[in-house]
């Protein structure tokens, strides 16, 4: 949100109650992030086209590890 992203509105400003800054984590990286929260899974059932690779951008910590990290915004969002 804070740096304009294309396809990812962050209506909630990072609270977990929206899903409109659902992602597609590549797959490279999908594995080096921890599993998702509850919160997170029950509002991505509010997210258009969800697969095994979604998450919500704003529940992604981002720590020097995940620098070059690759998301993709799903079509119907960007």
């Amino acid at each position: 949100m804070k740096n304009n992203i294309p396809g990812i509105e962050a209506e909630c400003g990072g609270a977990c109650a929206c899903a409109t800054c659902h992602v597609y984590v590549a797959d490279a990286w999908k594995d080096r992030l921890p599993e998702a929260q509850s919160m997170e899974e029950d509002m991505l059932d509010f997210a258009f086209d969800v697969r095994p690779n979604s998450r919500l951008a704003c529940q992604i910590k981002l720590a020097p590890e995940l620098d070059g990290l690759v998301v993709e915004t799903p079509e119907r969002q960007g």
